[in-house]
């Protein structure tokens, strides 16, 4: 069945591959980004069931013109896809507190500004479905990624309440958790390195950001393979909280489970029988 779909950073990698698939498979689409036209070149022109908004996710007044345009033009919003996002790399004393700052604005703050103002149109139809894309470093803490895994876990807390916030309404959430995708996350314009130097630092830094930038290009997942199961997802008619997506992401996943299950088994000794003697 057909659903007006909004995709955020629909300008390249791939929330581009979202954009494209939902329209070859009959949605209408509603793609944004910062610079409309690159995302217009990127989806082949203009088309009947596309409309193409400028949107920078991290101005409130940006998303409510998008989210405005959006249903003056389809009419409503059945499906939110927050997949703008940047990454910050670096070790944390290395990062400057105005980069960690603008990283958290982006990839936390930049997706509920857009939902804050989708969701007034979703409580309205009383129907709807937020799809924001975490990632498997907003479950598991990596060696660089201090920044991005800080705005990725502060993703998983804000949809996992935002759930039993808006259920009542008719309207679901799903976090996305990829593994390693040849997304563009890791081009130059989607990565920032850290500003200051530590000698202390430096040798593991060059080592490290090599290996980064090494790797662009040559992750395993296949985006169009992500975006089509995206598009699965949103057609469930009980869509699940979790989707954790790629087979590096997955056992990652389970893997953590696991961890957090035996850590709490540990602490049952020293973490038991600290309530107050009169709640007992």
């Amino acid at each position: 069945m057909s659903k007006v779909i909004l995709v955020t950073g629909a300008g390249r990698g791939l929330g581009t591959d979202i954009a494209r698939r939902a329209l070859a498979a009959g949605h209408q689409v509603v793609a944004t980004g910062r610079r409309p036209g690159t995302v217009l070149r990127a989806l082949g022109g203009e088309q009947d069931n596309l409309l193409v908004t400028a949107l920078d996710i991290t101005s409130t007044d940006a998303a409510q013109v998008a989210v405005e345009a959006a249903v003056t033009r389809f009419g409503r919003i059945d499906v939110l896809i927050n997949n703008a996002a940047a990454f910050q790399a670096g070790y944390f004393e290395e990062i400057s507190d105005a980069q960690m700052r603008a990283q958290i604005e982006t990839n936390l703050f930049g997706p509920m500004n857009v939902t804050r103002a989708v969701l007034p149109v979703m409580r309205a139809q009383r129907s709807g479905h937020i799809v924001t894309i975490s990632s498997i470093a907003g479950l598991v803490g990596q060696e660089f990624c201090v920044a991005y895994a800080a705005s990725k876990f502060g993703v998983e807390g804000w949809m996992e309440s935002l759930r039993h916030d808006v259920e009542p309404f008719g309207i679901r959430t799903t976090i996305v958790e990829p593994g390693f995708f040849r997304t563009e996350l890791l081009v130059d314009a989607s990565t920032s390195w850290a500003e200051f130097s530590i000698d202390d630092y430096a040798e593991r830094t060059r080592t490290t950001r090599a290996m980064w930038q090494s790797m662009n290009g040559q992750q395993a997942g296949d985006p169009v393979k992500l975006a089509d199961a995206l598009l699965e997802v949103t057609g469930l008619d009980e869509p699940p909280l979790r989707f954790v997506a790629g087979d590096d992401a997955i056992p990652t996943a389970e893997a953590k489970g696991q961890e957090i299950t035996r850590q709490a088994t540990a602490s049952r000794t020293l973490g038991s029988d600290l309530a107050h003697a009169d709640a007992a």
